[in-house]
């Protein structure tokens, strides 16, 4: 079995023989079938991803193939996101890398991938290579993965999902407020730490966004909507009196904090943006 560097190499000389996607080049997800190219399994696959969020699924896997995530826009913005792809935990069949000008940097091997973890890396970083891992039998073999394109917070590291845990400024509350994922105001029931994450029972009393459904209302007169908050485990966040204006971002189902004040300081550095009208949204705050 060639190398992975050698089989990219190949796959620049060969380019008149690389298979073609089975989709359009503006799709979300791919699905494809290493039998397609069996019998030339040198070959290298190119898909085109250009969509926000989607998903990948490569059965019995064979050769290689490349993936192309980018935005179905072109804008200089669009050099500051992060790609990230959570493996499902039955993927199995290759290593994944990261291609970066024919220059191959692991990402994910084989066994990594069952652990089912959220792994992100620049866009900038290139495209991922997923290459075989040679085997008798591919016949149980799916290569299978989600993937978001995200765009974080300044000064947020590029490999994770949440933001840094070091408080807002008065305008990145504001800014947050008009463009997270997810605007509550509520307060914190409990605390719970696994795998490098904490997550946070929250009971919410106001619910002024939700990009998905991750709050669900708790029925009866008085409204009222219960959830789980993450972020990183070094964030040390406890339970505590008092309400906060949570935001942040929904990714893979799961929201993730980025600004949370309380919510009466909150309220002051909002309403003293009314009152010089810099506000860049407008929130019923009564």
């Amino acid at each position: 079995m060639l190398s992975p560097f050698l089989a990219y190499l190949l796959s620049v000389v060969l380019l008149s023989r690389i298979a073609r996607s089975q989709y359009s080049s503006d799709q979300c997800s791919w699905r494809g079938s290493g039998l397609t190219h069996e019998g030339h399994t040198r070959d290298v696959e190119q898909v085109y991803l250009r969509c926000a969020q989607g998903f990948l699924e490569w059965l019995y896997p064979t050769g290689a193939i490349i993936v192309n995530l980018r935005p179905n826009t072109l804008s200089p913005a669009a050099s500051l996101l992060s790609i990230c792809i959570k493996p499902s935990k039955e993927s199995s069949g290759t290593h994944i890398y990261l291609d970066r000008l024919g220059k191959l940097r692991l990402l994910l091997r084989e066994e990594d991938q069952a652990e089912g973890r959220v792994h992100c890396f620049s866009i900038q970083d290139g495209a991922l290579f997923i290459e075989a891992v040679p085997q008798r039998d591919i016949s149980r073999k799916i290569t299978a993965f989600q993937y978001e394109l995200v765009n974080h917070r300044p000064g947020a590291d590029p490999q994770s999902l949440s933001a840094p845990c070091q408080p807002c400024t008065d305008a990145e509350v504001l800014l947050a407020a008009c463009t997270s994922d997810f605007v509550a105001r509520g307060s914190i029931l409990g605390v719970t730490e696994s795998d490098g994450q904490t997550s946070v029972t929250v009971s919410l009393s106001g619910l002024y966004r939700q990009k998905t459904q991750v709050f669900v209302s708790g029925g009866g007169r008085a409204k009222r909507w219960t959830g789980f908050v993450k972020m990183p485990r070094q964030c040390r966040v406890k339970p505590g009196e008092g309400e906060f204006l949570f935001t942040g971002t929904v990714r893979f189902g799961e929201a993730w904090l980025s600004c949370a004040p309380r919510y009466k300081d909150f309220l002051r550095v909002y309403q003293d943006a009314q009152q010089q009208r810099t506000n860049p949204c407008h929130l019923d705050t009564d």
